[in-house]
């Protein structure tokens, strides 16, 4: 299996027989015991190229994900009986990435110092097999199969703007009144931009023109900072500069969103039979922090100074 996987990607029986260590020959006599095996033809060979049938396209397909769960059952029973160790892939949200998870990487290393942690942060959406992140911190819930998700924490999105901004524009009324208002908006698929108002049962809608847009949400809350409009980010990004008075809340009374009112912060990782060690203990650890509805804000922008009590 791991043979006809490896030539439907190189396509070169040579190439394969170099990765396996044995000769081409040797190749092709064990492919064609698969077919026979099957019943089935796989490949077309030619002198100059390789070719999978449509059966071959849909075993190469589905040899995939067995061979990788077979993989990683081999490692996870491993880890089972030796102590928490390896390379942990993450992938984050930025704003999430920067404001909560260095600080607790951070201590997460002085208990774990063998688990070594790689931290990637973009607003992509992410495949956890196809990238191969062990962890993905995403603000919605999953939609794909094959993955199961934690909730560490539900939030709201919060419509906020600089004091001196407020001060020199049209007082904000309802949703309708933001189209007197320069309006920082996060980029999302289309070239279309609204906001979405619900207050109690009823939904309006609002499309509106951006003074700004942006694919980062530090980007946006700066901008926010400096005057420049009204910005819609979520409760625990906006919430230090609401105490600190940098920035003012505004139409409290509504719920707002730019894509649905769904939205927290999910970890997210394969649903395989066992969960390695090292991927439990991080989500863990991170719930530990920053789960439930206080310590999200808390979490948010902390220095590394948790108060965490090492292992014995």
């Amino acid at each position: 299996m791991e043979l006809f996987l490896s030539i439907s990607q190189t396509r070169n029986f040579s190439e394969t027989a170099r990765r396996f260590g044995i000769s081409a020959t040797g190749v092709s006599r064990m492919i064609t015991e698969i077919e026979e095996e099957l019943k089935v033809k796989l490949l077309l060979r030619s002198t100059r190229q390789v070719a999978l049938t449509e059966s071959g396209q849909e075993y190469a397909r589905q040899l995939e994900g067995i061979l990788w769960s077979i993989n990683e059952l081999q490692a996870n029973i491993t880890a089972i009986s030796s102590a928490p160790q390896g390379l942990l892939r993450v992938h984050s949200r930025v704003m999430f990435g920067l404001g909560v998870l260095p600080a607790l990487l951070a201590e997460f290393r002085k208990r774990y110092p063998d688990i070594h942690i790689e931290l990637t942060l973009t607003e992509a959406a992410v495949d956890l097999r196809r990238n191969q992140f062990d962890i993905d911190f995403r603000i919605s819930p999953p939609v794909e199969a094959g993955v199961k998700r934690r909730m560490l924490f539900q939030s709201e999105r919060y419509l906020a703007a600089a004091p001196a901004y407020l001060a020199r524009k049209p007082p904000l009324t309802g949703p309708e009144s933001i189209l007197e208002h320069d309006c920082l908006a996060y980029e999302l698929p289309g070239n279309q931009y609204c906001w979405l108002f619900k207050e109690e049962e009823r939904l309006t809608e609002i499309a509106f023109k951006p003074r700004h847009v942006s694919n980062n949400g530090i980007a946006l809350l700066e901008l926010a900072r400096l005057g420049e409009g009204l910005v819609l980010l979520d409760d625990y990004t906006v919430h230090n500069d609401l105490r600190q008075g940098t920035l003012v809340r505004v139409l409290p009374q509504f719920r707002i969103s730019n894509k649905g009112f769904d939205e927290g912060m999910y970890a997210t990782i394969l649903d395989t039979p066992i969960i390695p060690a090292k991927i439990r203990l991080f989500l863990d650890f991170v719930a530990e922090h920053v789960a439930g509805p206080e310590l999200r804000f808390s979490a948010h922008g902390k220095a590394a100074g948790l108060s965490v009590t090492p292992a014995a």
